[in-house]
């Protein structure tokens, strides 16, 4: 079995759902797993009949394994955004935020420099930082293109040894490249080029034209070795203008939102039955735990509390509060084979 990914980091919040509605999921999700269980250990046994598994193999069976792991910060400070070091995204962010705090705007042009829906705290006022289509505008812009070589002379310039600013752009076409336009990163590309935006690739050495018909590579060897092409075209970029808007004035009234709007599931001991709460126990001491349909109803129970009843694929970037503590949480199911 491939193991499962590490678990990710939420990039925005769920929509909330009011109790009544909650519940009828809950009800709705349960016996629909009941359902699969059932349907599941049907299957598996009939072809267990016919094939050359010996009866009650559970090969067939996916499997459901829940991940835990323990985050070092209160839910107050882990709802905090905080930029990054760096030139290329933490200097943007951090002009962004000194413009909008405390009721200001800023706009950017074709990308946004501030995460939306974070939070900040300014001077003891709590604020959600938010970020909306203002407009367009056409634009000049420096547009950088790859060819690849098959023979790169010895002075081809490594990726890895460009200031950030420029191999990032270049190993994102680098891997567009490979996969012929089949990768996560294909979004951040116009068409076959990436656009240089941020201030510290506007001032990089591909925006300056001083790698514009040079040859780079992705290792000192050559391997996988690239004609650079730049050229300033007038496209139309996106208005974002992102803005602050305040939540509470006191940690304590903040606290209140951040349990409201980032904590999928807050559990107590002393609400579990003694085989739902063993079951989260080893999930929590030991990273994972694992079962194979049918679950067990202890198991089954434990997934509908975390909010997971509904989830056939994977679920991850939840958080939980559960015995004073805060921790991560997601679930992965194995697809049989």
């Amino acid at each position: 079995m491939v193991p499962a990914p590490p678990i990710a980091r939420r990039s925005s919040d769920p929509s909330p759902q009011d109790d009544d509605a909650r519940e009828t999921e809950e009800a709705d999700s349960i016996t629909r797993r009941r359902a699969l269980h059932v349907a599941g250990a049907t299957t598996i046994a009939a072809l267990a009949g016919c094939s050359s598994l010996p009866i009650g193999s559970d090969e067939a069976a996916p499997e459901y394994t829940l991940h835990v792991e323990s985050v070092d910060a209160s839910p107050v400070e882990h709802a905090l955004y905080s930029p990054a070091d760096g030139a290329l995204f933490g200097a943007p962010a951090r002009t962004a935020l000194d413009a909008v705090l405390p009721d200001g705007r800023h706009t950017t042009y074709g990308y946004e420099p501030l995460p939306s829906d974070a939070y900040v705290d300014h001077e003891g006022t709590y604020y959600r930082l938010a970020s909306v289509v203002t407009g367009r505008r056409r634009l000049e812009r420096p547009l950088v293109r790859v060819d690849p070589v098959s023979d790169p002379p010895p002075d081809a310039a490594v990726i890895d040894s460009l200031p950030r600013p420029s191999a990032r752009a270049l190993k994102i076409l680098h891997t567009y490249t490979q996969t012929d336009g089949e990768t996560s990163t294909a979004d951040l590309l116009r068409g076959d080029a990436y656009v240089l935006r941020r201030p510290a690739e506007l001032e990089s050495r591909l925006a300056t034209g001083a790698l514009d018909g040079r040859m780079v590579a992705t290792t000192e060897s050559g391997t996988w070795a690239y004609r650079v092409r730049v050229a300033r075209e007038r496209i139309v970029e996106t208005a974002y203008t992102a803005l602050a808007i305040p939540v509470a004035s006191t940690r304590d009234a903040f606290r209140k939102v951040v349990f409201g709007s980032r904590i999928d599931a807050e559990l107590a001991p002393g609400t579990l039955s003694d085989t739902v709460r063993t079951r989260l126990g080893r999930a929590i001491d030991r990273g994972t735990y694992a079962e194979t349909t049918p679950l067990s109803s202890a198991f089954d129970t434990l997934l509908e509390r975390l909010g997971l009843g509904a989830v056939d694929t994977a679920a991850s970037g939840r958080l939980l509060w559960y015995d004073d503590a805060l921790y991560r949480y997601a679930l992965y199911v194995s697809d049989p084979s």
